[in-house]
């Protein structure tokens, strides 16, 4: 079996890593006060510090030995290229495509995708003109006035995510709502307060047939036509965003109001296409073309930036350290605005469904760890739950902490009290603090010498863990466009290295499958199939005669 790990450059970077585990953070930032200039880098609309990282130059160039091993530019160049590295559906991976209004072709299979992405979006910008200035009428002549956004998955959360953070920038003419739960809590909730004469809704599904999307979406057609009454309506009050024109229409969505999804894109990369009509909708049109500005600013970074200065490599580089060489099998993402509270949410998709794979391009099981558990929660928060496990548990999680340096809406006094812990949190997670700086700061109290024996144990912080500092002047469209893109990137270049099919997958399908049987085996006369596991076929009964 052929493996990463026979690679040199992975060999030396195992050696190293048992060198640099006996060093400590403190101590590399107490020898060189030019760390902060040696390991940060500017990319567009962000300031990327990774010095309280566990590394030297020396690291970093190691980091680049394996990345060059791993010919990542030569992948990357293929991304961009169209060519079809999404090998397990033989499909290219082109989600940049969507942010790049450029005039050069970029064909794929004899058609002209620029062509095509340029098409979708001058219909997206019609239909955000239509609906926000009240020229779109819904079937008893009235102006919209809601928006409901079904979907799951990327169809839902790159969307919601945008909206919260971008919520500033909304002028109030369009509330938009999201529904992905198939819980009928959610859409009855949604729609409890809305009136079905001044509701569009979005349904969004690649296929049409998305089991959790076509449950909400059949709901709220039935919510729908309970009060119009006539199915020919529906086109004045749905729109659908599918690569199915046949089952939207069936559904009753007039053909002029389908927009486009197309299998070089996945899920968790779409929010960029008409995937983002609900962000459009809600923000206008020009500020959703910011986002994609944004994103574009970060993509040509990251195909001109040399690998040493180029942001998304060198926060990929320092994840597969941390996971591969110091054994760091969980990584938090602590955003300190508060508009950005989706985002942990939102990266665990991305970055989760992408590389949680066990297997390699050949098909061989791997032998080292791929993507870490993402997790995370805005900070200041956190701080209040579980940082104390990230300053003193028995584990050890990098993490990335993402602010700015104006807020989105300003309160006197506020940004500066939430900045100062946005600082100190990770100096604190850096430094630590040891056994005789906690006597001495005891002892400075009064406290005795007996007890501050029994307490200094439990005071003490190592330190010596691991974070990134992303900074941005501001969370605006295209500041998001940049962070979205460069965290994008990140995934990619991991991908590439933990050699894992990042744009496929199959591990949700499974799920998918089982659910649609055991679903009609839910009906009241229905045989339970006996080919399931006790566990499975005695839950399944247990719950048939329990329900009302």
């Amino acid at each position: 079996m052929s493996s990463r790990t026979e690679l040199t450059a992975w060999q030396t970077l195992q050696a190293h890593a048992s060198e640099m585990s006996k060093r400590h953070m403190s101590d590399l930032f107490d020898e060189d006060d030019l760390r902060f200039a040696k390991f940060s880098l500017q990319a567009p609309n962000i300031l990327l510090d990774y010095s309280k990282n566990l590394i030297t130059e020396d690291t970093r160039t190691k980091l680049l030995d394996l990345a060059e091993a791993c010919e990542v530019e030569s992948f990357r160049d293929k991304m961009f290229a169209g060519e079809k590295i999404n090998r397990t559906e033989d499909r290219s991976v082109l989600h940049v495509a969507l942010r790049d209004q450029s005039d050069e072709p970029l064909e794929i299979d004899g058609e002209d995708v620029r062509a095509q992405v340029k098409h979708e979006m001058e219909r997206i910008k019609s239909l955000v003109a239509q609906v926000r200035s009240g020229d779109w009428h819904g079937y008893t002549g009235k102006e919209m006035t809601d928006i409901v956004s079904i979907g799951i998955g990327g169809s839902n959360l790159g969307p919601l995510m945008v909206t919260e953070a971008l919520s500033a920038y909304s002028d109030g003419r369009l509330n938009v709502h999201y529904v992905s739960n198939v819980d009928g809590f959610q859409i009855a909730d949604t729609l409890r307060d809305l009136d079905p004469e001044t509701t569009l809704f979005v349904i969004a599904s690649k296929t049409f047939t998305t089991l959790e999307t076509m449950t909400n979406a059949r709901s709220a057609e039935a919510w729908f036509l309970d009060k119009a009454k006539d199915k020919s309506f529906i086109n004045r009050h749905f729109i659908a965003v599918s690569s199915n024109r046949e089952k939207a229409t069936e559904f009753g969505v007039a053909e002029e109001n389908i927009f486009d999804m197309w299998d070089w894109v996945g899920g968790r990369f779409s929010l960029w296409s008409a995937i983002g009509l609900p962000i459009a909708l809600n923000l206008g049109f020009d500020i959703f073309a910011e986002l994609l500005e944004g994103a574009l600013e970060m993509d040509k970074h990251f195909r001109t930036a040399p690998m040493a200065k180029n942001a998304p490599v060198m926060l990929a580089l320092m994840g597969v350290w941390n996971n591969n060489f110091l054994g760091r099998k969980a990584h938090a993402l602590l955003p300190y605005d508060q508009c950005l509270h989706r985002l942990p949410a939102y990266m665990q998709q991305a970055e989760m469904e992408s590389n949680g794979k066990s297997v390699n391009w050949s098909g061989e099981r791997i032998d080292y760890s791929s993507v870490p558990l993402i997790w995370g929660e805005v900070g200041i928060n956190g701080q209040h739950a579980f940082y104390q496990c990230l300053h003193q548990g028995t584990q050890i999680v990098p993490a990335d902490f993402i602010g700015s340096v104006e807020p989105s809406l300003a309160v006197k006094g506020h940004h500066d009290a939430l900045m100062a812990n946005f600082f100190a949190q990770s100096e604190a997670m850096m430094r630590g603090i040891n056994a005789d700086q906690v006597r001495e700061e005891l002892t400075a109290k009064g406290m005795s010498p007996e007890r501050i024996e029994e307490v200094v144990p439990h005071k003490v912080h190592e330190g010596n863990r691991p974070t990134n500092t992303i900074l941005m002047q501001k969370v605006n469209a295209r500041s998001l466009g940049s962070l979205i893109a460069l965290y994008e990137h990140k995934i990619f270049v991991q991908g590439i290295i933990w050699e894992v099919h990042s744009f496929d997958q199959w591990g949700v399908e499974l799920g998918k499958v089982l659910a649609k049987g055991i679903q009609d085996e839910l009906a009241p006369d229905a045989e339970i199939d006996a080919k399931h596991d006790a566990s499975t076929r005695n839950l399944i009964e247990y719950y048939k005669k329990a329900r009302p």
